[in-house]
């Protein structure tokens, strides 16, 4: 690396060192650049204005927790080469690289079945032939493939550098301050044991903290009922334009989102077109879904206008939360008004509203456990360690019932 370090001014974190140069020219590759394109919270920004905040942020957010981690368990005695950092900071980097525009909304419509972790790993592994093997640890990390387990979970675990960013970033960004976990100082109390990442027992205040954060953040913010009848409102909406699509309709749309529209990509068409998926997937960000939106509010097709032009102009779709599913006959009471006051059939109908069940599960204790760790040596599962947490309260799996319509 030159002798000018590459520094990046974080409003969340302050000053950011890229750590080298490796590093750097990951971040400057397109397929990271990309996630510039693509805002982190979805359409969280139309509950609250100030989510704009972009997956390349947070991608940057999370290798400064990568780093500041490493330095402190190799500060504790433990050996991490500088390969194996470089393998730990490159796959958090790369962990959302497989996100597309909305983050799950292309999962239920463009695409089939086909989950971003696995987009991720083949977007790694097309990076990884590029780079001539240089990302080998990275997607052994990835994939928990690595003999040092810890590494896996810093990426992917109950403690993870991503949940300890997006938390603080999220919350930044939202106003909503419930989710403002101390992440430095759980780093700081972070430690190896038996290859297993393990808390300081004086850090136990702060994963209390952090997981209560992290329901609290669920409800106000990523399940926020404004946002998830947003999110209804843009699926309602592609699946229209891709049955419009398979009915022969040429709709406006950008090269790659014509091809999502045009292909039904599923996991077997995925397996079998690999770089033709990967090479489309990579053009598409936020910006073709909000362009197609503006054009599609003219369209002659009543519902795709209706839904284009009313998420432009934030008229989104009422929406009840209740704890039984939405009965039959509200549903088909729905689907009449519809048909009356448009002039629409009910199959088209079916577009303008939308029952979901939404469900959370904040801490699983069977997947992966937060250990604290003692100064006699013994060790004991957050939910045995903590006082003032009702632990089987905070991992019950919390149910609602969401019916979304349109509003006539």
């Amino acid at each position: 690396m030159s002798s000018r370090k590459k520094i990046i001014n974080d409003p969340v974190f302050g000053f950011i060192t890229v750590p080298n140069q490796f590093l750097y020219n990951l971040i400057q590759h397109p397929f990271l650049q990309r996630l510039n394109r693509i805002k982190q919270l979805g359409l969280a920004s139309f509950v609250y204005p100030g989510a704009q905040h972009t997956r390349l942020h947070h991608s940057i957010g999370a290798m400064y927790l990568m780093d500041e981690a490493i330095n402190n368990l190799r500060f504790k005695g433990h050996e991490i080469s500088q390969q194996e950092a470089n393998g730990a900071l490159a796959c958090i980097l790369l962990h959302d690289v497989g996100h597309g525009p909305f983050s799950h909304v292309l999962e239920h419509t463009l695409t089939n079945g086909i989950h971003h972790e696995e987009v991720s790993l083949a977007l790694m592994e097309t990076l990884n032939k590029e780079l001539g093997g240089e990302l080998d640890i990275c997607i052994s990390i990835f994939k928990n493939e690595y003999p040092k387990k810890f590494l896996h979970q810093l990426v992917s675990g109950q403690l993870d550098v991503d949940r300890l960013d997006y938390l603080r970033r999220d919350s930044f960004f939202t106003g909503v301050t419930e989710g403002n976990i101390g992440s430095a100082r759980i780093i700081k109390m972070l430690d190896l044991r038996n290859d297993r990442l393990v808390v300081e027992a004086k850090g136990i205040y702060s994963i209390e903290n952090f997981l209560m954060s992290r329901r609290l953040m669920y409800w106000q913010v990523y399940l926020h009922k404004t946002a998830v009848a947003a999110e209804k409102m843009l699926i309602k909406t592609l699946m229209r334009a891709k049955v419009l699509t398979d009915r022969g309709e040429r709709l406006f749309a950008s090269p790659s989102l014509s091809y999502f529209l045009e292909n039904n990509i599923d996991k077997s068409s995925f397996d079998e077109r690999t770089n033709e998926v990967l090479s489309h997937f990579v053009d598409l960000d936020d910006n073709d879904i909000w362009c197609a939106l503006k054009v599609w509010a003219n369209n002659k097709d009543t519902v795709l206008s209706i839904l284009s032009s009313y998420l432009i102009n934030r008229k989104l779709f009422k929406i009840e939360v209740t704890n039984e599913p939405m009965s039959a006959e509200r549903q088909q009471k729905h689907i009449d008004k519809c048909v009356q006051k448009l002039g629409i059939s009910e199959e088209e109908a079916s577009y303008l509203y939308s029952c979901d069940v939404i469900y959370t599960n904040m801490y699983n204790e069977a997947d992966d456990s937060i250990d604290i760790l003692y100064n006699d040596g013994s060790i004991k599962d957050i939910s045995e360690a903590s006082d003032m947490l009702n632990i089987h309260l905070l991992s019950k799996k919390v149910e609602k019932h969401y019916f979304s319509y349109l509003k006539l």
